[in-house]
């Protein structure tokens, strides 16, 4: 055993090229080896409840960058993490919205209401064993004028956000109420993330004596 297996952790590969979970995994001193998009249809099933389609996703997620880290010499004996977050008022689920149209729906859906966040995360280990997690959080936002919906818009924030807002930019001054996992509605878990590394044996905490501190 070379001196640097010593005193790293395993390879580790996020299933995602989300810029939101790299940072959430990087303010936990972690930092992945490769990012591994998974490029899947994530229209839920039929008669599929937003909690099912969160962790089908993300297990699925996992699964496929299982499989190109097996494929690449590099990631080989890789920890894998898959995520996904679903965001739905009762059963509807809202999509990830690409268009300003899309986002203005969601807005005016979400103003004054109560809705959900389903977070699931999945980590598959060098033996290939799969444990997951889900995680709900309830939130409800003010009730928003036009004004300010016009305006949101416009920031372009929304573009690519599930529900149409990014709660840790503008959005979270929407947010009246949040009980859960703030880190989940960002796009990942990170108690439930680090439950399951550890779990598996991944010992992220080797990574924590080089972390930078906040801000630096």
């Amino acid at each position: 055993m070379t001196a640097e297996s010593e005193i790293r952790p395993a390879r580790l590969a996020l299933a995602s090229g989300s810029p939101r979970r790299l940072a959430l995994l990087q303010q936990i001193g972690v930092e992945p080896d490769a990012l591994l998009p998974a490029d899947l249809d994530e229209a839920p099933g039929r008669n599929e409840s937003p909690r099912k389609l969160a962790a089908r996703l993300a297990l699925e997620k996992a699964r496929v960058g299982a499989r190109t880290a097996h494929g690449r010499a590099e990631l080989q004996g890789a920890y894998v993490i898959g995520a996904d977050t679903v965001v739905c008022v009762g059963r509807r689920v809202l999509p990830k919205c690409e268009s300003s149209e899309e986002a203005d729906f969601c807005l005016r859906l979400l103003s004054g209401r109560a809705h959900r966040v389903y977070s699931g995360v999945t980590v598959i280990d060098p033996a290939g064993r799969e444990r997951s997690r889900l995680v709900e959080t309830r939130l409800r936002f003010k009730r928003l004028s036009g004004k300010e919906i016009e305006a949101y818009l416009a920031s372009r924030e929304w573009r690519g956000k599930a529900g149409g807002y990014a709660i840790q930019g503008i959005a979270g001054a929407f947010v009246v109420k949040l009980i859960g996992s703030y880190s989940a509605v960002v796009g990942l878990p990170l108690h439930e993330t680090m439950t399951l590394l550890e779990g598996l044996g991944y010992r992220a905490h080797l990574f924590w004596a080089g972390a930078k501190e906040p801000g630096v």
